[in-house]
């Protein structure tokens, strides 16, 4: 038994159980309420997701600090492990009954990112990491694509909450990729598009002005399953969701070059 193990059998563990949650409620009248812009929602079932994840975490592990979308989690300045959670990533999706949501917990230890799970309840997908040890989906290994050619390349992507109001709204670079690559998606989840990557869905991903909880797992997931993770500029700063680049590897700094000439 690893030393991550207790951790990740923890974490697998709620977010099957926020996944049944989900599960159950999927295309039943929900309470749906806007927070930061008209387009940004949450769900009775966001709620009751987060409320499950953070009071079963508080309760077994008092002393770690939890960070989580919907705000209920404690932090503990200098702990150890720290939780980053999205309870419901897809929110939107699933308020339209669009079957592209998951949960998505991550945790990192001394700052680094530790462990990494990935929930998707209707496909019963559940992605897990932990660093040095490989990514796997229901237990088997997972690898990136192998394309080396953004040309042949399927890539995933996203649009802010603010997109109504900023000119930041990720159109300029969508164009640029739509010629660049064979084909682009839209599908609203991006810890479900990071995952994608992981398992070679997807040859590559970028977004703009995500948050922690949208990449903490995912990222992890994909650098374990043998691709590359960064900002726009190459660098680090991309687990603060700021600027998210994922790809296979062979492809990453190909997407840099197209974001870096159509900034």
């Amino acid at each position: 038994m690893t030393e991550a193990a207790p951790i990740l059998k923890l974490a697998r563990r709620l977010a099957l159980e926020a996944g049944a949650i989900q599960k159950e409620r999927y295309a039943t009248e929900l309470q749906i309420e806007t927070k930061s812009a008209a387009v940004d929602l949450v769900t009775d079932v966001d709620k009751a997701c987060e409320a499950l994840i953070v009071d079963a975490i508080t309760a077994e592990r008092p002393e770690d600090a939890v960070l989580a979308e919907e705000g209920s989690g404690v932090d503990h300045p200098g702990a150890e492990l720290r939780w980053i959670i999205d309870p419901l990533d897809g929110t939107t999706n699933y308020a339209h009954a669009y079957p592209r949501f998951c949960v998505s917990i991550g945790v990192t230890r001394n700052g680094e990112p530790w462990i990494g799970v990935v929930y998707d309840p209707l496909l019963d997908e559940l992605y897990e990491a932990v660093r040095g040890e490989g990514a796997r989906l229901n237990g088997e290994p997972l690898r990136v694509s192998p394309e080396k050619d953004l040309s042949h390349g399927l890539l995933a992507t996203g649009f802010a909450y603010d997109r109504r109001k900023s000119e930041e709204d990720n159109l300029t670079q969508f164009a640029a990729f739509l010629k660049a690559a064979r084909a682009l998606r839209r599908d609203g989840s991006a810890a479900l598009d990071l995952c994608y990557v992981a398992a070679g869905r997807f040859d590559g991903f970028w977004e703009f002005k995500l948050q922690p909880w949208d990449v903490a797992a995912g990222c992890l997931i994909v650098n374990e399953a043998g691709g590359r993770t960064s900002d726009t500029e190459g660098g680090e700063s991309h687990w603060s969701g700021r600027t998210v680049v994922a790809s296979n590897g062979a492809l990453h700094e190909a997407m840099l070059d197209v974001l870096r000439r159509h900034a």
